[in-house]
């Protein structure tokens, strides 16, 4: 029998449970990733700038960043579940198929 006052954890509101996610930005010194708990509910946007991850990415411009979910383009609204890993992605700095014939140009 439950104590008076006690709540299950079939009770628990959404947004007093806590997630656990990560934050991952490639950048120009190397790979950040930051790890955290997080409120139930919260956004990809949330969580990216409760991480600090900005400041150590101080290029990243979210207005115009692409992020995601393991390496799925979502919105900054997109909530987060538990485990997810919150990307934000860099542009690239060349078109891959351009870069790979330079490469078998030089190779020949």
């Amino acid at each position: 029998m439950p104590l008076p006052g006690a709540r299950s954890s079939s009770t628990d509101r959404a947004e007093d449970r806590l997630l656990d996610v990560s934050v991952a930005c490639a950048a120009r010194d190397g790979v950040h990733v930051v790890e955290l708990k997080v409120k139930d509910g919260s956004t990809i946007e949330d969580v990216i700038r409760i991480s600090g991850i900005l400041a150590r990415c101080p290029e990243v411009d979210l207005r115009t960043a692409s992020v995601g979910i393991y390496n799925r383009e979502r919105p900054l609204s997109h909530r987060v579940r538990q485990g997810d890993r919150v990307e934000i992605y860099r542009p690239l700095m060349a078109d891959p198929r351009e870069a790979r014939r330079r490469r078998a140009a030089r190779e020949r």
